[in-house]
C-alpha cells in the first residue's frame, strides 16, 4: 500500500492576552464532528509549502501569514484510512482576520491553547510540539513580533511574551532587559493604556540581526 502525504498547519494568535490556536470541526469521516488542526493531502504536482498554503486558504480563508515547517509525524496507526505521513507547519496570524470553514470542515474558530477540545488523529501531539517550538524560538528569532502590529507599546510586547510562555513576567525586569537589547525604536506617539498614555515603539530588524550575529539571545 503506498504511503500518502498530508500537511497539517498549527495556526497561533494572541487574543485578549491569551495564546490561541485555530481549529476546524471535521465535516467528514474519519473523526466527523471532532476538532482538528487544518490540513489535508498533498496533491501530485504540489510542493509541501504550496500544499500548506492551499489548505490554509481552502479550510480557513487565511492567506499571507508567517509560515514555518515544524516536523514530520509518521506513526503507522495515526490515520485509520491507511499509512499516512504528515508534515506539520506552524503559522502566526492576526486574531482579527475573518475565518471561513472549507469544503471538509463544518466550522472554524479560535481555541485557547490551555482549554482546547479533544483533537482528531494525533493532532494533540502535533499542537504540543508546535507550542514547544514557538516558546523556544522566542530566545533567538523575531517570532514574538509577528503577533504585534507595526506600532506597539511595551505593555503589548510583554503580553505577547507572557501569553506564549504561559507565565507572568516582572514588568520592571522585562522592560529593563528589552531596553538593554536596543531593538526597539521609541516613537513620538502615545496611546492610552489603562487610562495612562503609553509610548508606541517600532521593532528594528536591523538591530536584531546585529544581536543575532553576536550570539546574543533574548533573556526570558
Amino acid at each position: 500500500m503506498p504511503i500518502r502525504v498530508t500537511v497539517d498547519i498549527v495556526i497561533f494568535t494572541i487574543q485578549s492576552g491569551d495564546l490561541q490556536v485555530l481549529l476546524v470541526r471535521r465535516g467528514i469521516e474519519p473523526y466527523k464532528g471532532r476538532w482538528a488542526i487544518p490540513g489535508g493531502f498533498v496533491l501530485e504536482q504540489e510542493s509541501l509549502e504550496q500544499a500548506a498554503l492551499r489548505e490554509l486558504r481552502e479550510e480557513t480563508g487565511v492567506t499571507d501569514v508567517y509560515l514555518e515547517q515544524l516536523y514530520s509525524f509518521g506513526d503507522p496507526k495515526r490515520d485509520p484510512r491507511g499509512r499516512t505521513v504528515t508534515v506539520a507547519w506552524f503559522a502566526l496570524v492576526d486574531a482579527e482576520r475573518a475565518l471561513q470553514a472549507g469544503t471538509d470542515a463544518a466550522e472554524a474558530r479560535w481555541w485557547s491553547v490551555q482549554h482546547r477540545p479533544p483533537l482528531a488523529f494525533d493532532h494533540a501531539s502535533i499542537l504540543d510540539y508546535a507550542l514547544e517550538r514557538l516558546r523556544n524560538k522566542l530566545e533567538y528569532t523575531t517570532v514574538g513580533f509577528q503577533l504585534l502590529p507595526d506600532k506597539f507599546t511595551l505593555g503589548d510586547l510583554q503580553k505577547v511574551y507572557e501569553a506564549i510562555l504561559g507565565r507572568a513576567l516582572d514588568k520592571r525586569n522585562f522592560r529593563r532587559k528589552i531596553g538593554l537589547l536596543g531593538i526597539l525604536k521609541p516613537l513620538d506617539e502615545l496611546r492610552s493604556e489603562g487610562g495612562r498614555p503609553a509610548r508606541l515603539h517600532r521593532f528594528s530588524a536591523r538591530k536584531f540581526e546585529k544581536l543575532k550575529d553576536k550570539g546574543i539571545l533574548f533573556p526570558f
